[in-house]
C-alpha cells in the first residue's frame, strides 16, 4: 500500500509542470551568467570546484544572481553531501542535528556542505555556533548573504571563510537566459525590441525576478507580438531594489552624498529619488543634506544650511507629495554651491590637539573671578578688554601658555565663494596680531 503511494507520488510530480527558473537552472559552472569573474577556470570557485579541494566561503550579492545554484553545483562537482537551511527559519537546533548527519557522512567518507541562505539573519550565538564546526572541517560552509558581510556577520566566522562578491545580472548575462528560455519553450517570446529592453531594465539585475516575468508573459499567451505599453500594462511595477533599514540604505545615502559632496546635481537629484521610490523617509535626505551643507558647502556659501533648514521645515508643514519641491530646491542649491571644508578640518584639528593637551590649565588673565579667593590667585589679572583697543582687538593670546608660542592657526579658508571674504578676515586679523597691540 506504502509503495503503491509512493509510486502514485512519484509519477504525479513528474506530470507537474516545473517552473521556468527551476526548469533553467544551470547544473554546471559554466553555465551560470554574469560571474565570471568566480566561476571560471581560473576564479576563485572554478579553481576550487576543479581541484576538488573545497573550503567555507560566503557569497555576497543581490538577489537573483546565483548563490543558491553556485552551492549546489559546488556540491554536486564534489559528490558532497547538500544541506540547505534558512537562517529565517532556522537555528541551533536544526543546526545541531545537520552536524550529527555530517559526523555520519564523515564516517563513510563523505563530506558535508551546509549551505545556509540568508545568513546574515542568524544572531551572534547562532553564528558562534557554527564556528568549531567549520574549524574542525566537520562541514563545509556556504553560506548566501545580501547585507554587507563586514557589518552583517562576526567577525571570527569571516576569518575562517572567504566572501566573494557575485554582481547584479547586466544586460548581455539577462540575454543569455532569455536565449535560454526561448530555447526550452521553442519558440521566441512574443515582444518587440523596445519591450526586451524594458523587460532587461524591470529586472535590475535579478535573473530570478526576469525568469519571472519571461514566464509571465508566455502565461499571457498573447498572439501578437507586446510592445512596450503592452509589456507595462501586463507586468505589474516592480518596487526598487532597497531595503531601508540596512546595507542598501547605507549604499544609496553614501552615493547620495557624495554626488552632493561632488557638485553632481543631476547625480544627487537621481540618488534621491532612488531612495524616495523605494520608500525612504524623506527626513533621512535632509538629514543627509544638512551635513552636507556644513561638511562640504561649509562658509564657503553660508545660505546653504539655511536654504536645508527652510526647506525641511516647509516640508514638515506641507508634508509629501508636495514637499518634493522643497527638498529638490534644497538639493540643487547645495549640490551646485562653492565648497570648502575648511572649518570641518580646522575642528579636526583643533580635536586632536585637545586631545593631546586636554590637561593643560588654561591661561588665568581670561578666567572670570567671582570670588576672592580666585582674584587673590590671580585670576582675571591682565586681561585686556578687547573693546577698549583699536578695532576691538587686543592681540591677547587665548591659549594656555604652553601653547602660546605655537603658531596655531587651524582654519585655513579657501577663496571660493563667501570664503573669499572670510579668508580677508582671517588675514586681517592675523596682521593686526602681528603688530601686538598695547
Amino acid at each position: 500500500m506504502n509503495a503503491v503511494s509512493e509510486v502514485r507520488v512519484s509519477l504525479f510530480d513528474r506530470e507537474m509542470p516545473r517552473p521556468l527558473a527551476e526548469a533553467l537552472r544551470p547544473n554546471t559552472l559554466s553555465e551560470v551568467v554574469g560571474q565570471d569573474h568566480l566561476l571560471a577556470d581560473d576564479g576563485p570557485i572554478g579553481r576550487m570546484a576543479k581541484s576538488g579541494v573545497l573550503s567555507s566561503f560566503i557569497l555576497w550579492g543581490p538577489p537573483g544572481v546565483g548563490k543558491t545554484t553556485i552551492a549546489r553545483i559546488v556540491a554536486a562537482d564534489a559528490q558532497a553531501q547538500f544541506v540547505q537551511l534558512s537562517a529565517v527559519m532556522s537555528g541551533v537546533a536544526d543546526l545541531r542535528k545537520v552536524f550529527e548527519e555530517a559526523k555520519k557522512e564523515r564516517t563513510l567518507g563523505r563530506q558535508t556542505i551546509l549551505f545556509i541562505d540568508e545568513l546574515h539573519r542568524f544572531n551572534r550565538s547562532t553564528q558562534d555556533a557554527l564556528l568549531p564546526h567549520v574549524e574542525s572541517g566537520l562541514i563545509i560552509l556556504v553560506g548566501a548573504t545580501t547585507e554587507n558581510p563586514s557589518f552583517s556577520l562576526v567577525g571570527a566566522l569571516l576569518s575562517r571563510a572567504r566572501v566573494f562578491t557575485l554582481n547584479p545580472l547586466g544586460k548581455e548575462a539577462l540575454s543569455r537566459l532569455l536565449e535560454r528560455a526561448e530555447a526550452h519553450i521553442g519558440k521566441p517570446l512574443p515582444l518587440d525590441e523596445e519591450a526586451k529592453e524594458s523587460l532587461f531594465d524591470l529586472a535590475d539585475g535579478d535573473g530570478r525576478y526576469f525568469i519571472g516575468m519571461v514566464e509571465e508573459v508566455l502565461r499571457a499567451g498573447a498572439g501578437q507580438t507586446l510592445s512596450r505599453s503592452d509589456l507595462a500594462s501586463l507586468l505589474q511595477k516592480r518596487m526598487p531594489l532597497y531595503d531601508k533599514a540596512n546595507d542598501g540604505h547605507y549604499n544609496l545615502l553614501s552615493c547620495f552624498h557624495k554626488s552632493l559632496r561632488g557638485s553632481d546635481v543631476n547625480a544627487a537629484l537621481y540618488w534621491a529619488a532612488r531612495m524616495i521610490e523605494g520608500g525612504e523617509d524623506p527626513n533621512v535626505l535632509f538629514r543627509r543634506l544638512a551635513c552636507a551643507a556644513s561638511e562640504d558647502v561649509g562658509l564657503a556659501d553660508p545660505q546653504a544650511l539655511q536654504q536645508v533648514i527652510t526647506a525641511w521645515e516647509a516640508f514638515e508643514r506641507i508634508g509629501w507629495p508636495e514637499a518634493r519641491l522643497f527638498m529638490a530646491q534644497a538639493i540643487v542649491y547645495v549640490a551646485t554651491a562653492p565648497k570648502s571644508n575648511a572649518a570641518y578640518r580646522a575642528f579636526d584639528a583643533a580635536t586632536a590637539l585637545a586631545r593631546q593637551t586636554g590637561s593643560v590649565p588654561p591661561p588665568k588673565n581670561i578666567l572670570n573671578a567671582p570670588t576672592k579667593l580666585m582674584k587673590e590667585l590671580g585670576y582675571h589679572e591682565g586681561y585686556k578688554y578687547d573693546h577698549d583697543y583699536p578695532d576691538a582687538f587686543s592681540g591677547q593670546s587665548f591659549f594656555p601658555a604652553e601653547l602660546s608660542d605655537q603658531n596655531l592657526e587651524f582654519y585655513q579658508p579657501n577663496e571660493r565663494g563667501f570664503e573669499r571674504e572670510l579668508l580677508k578676515r582671517v588675514q586681517f586679523w592675523s596682521r593686526r596680531k602681528s603688530q601686538k597691540p598695547e
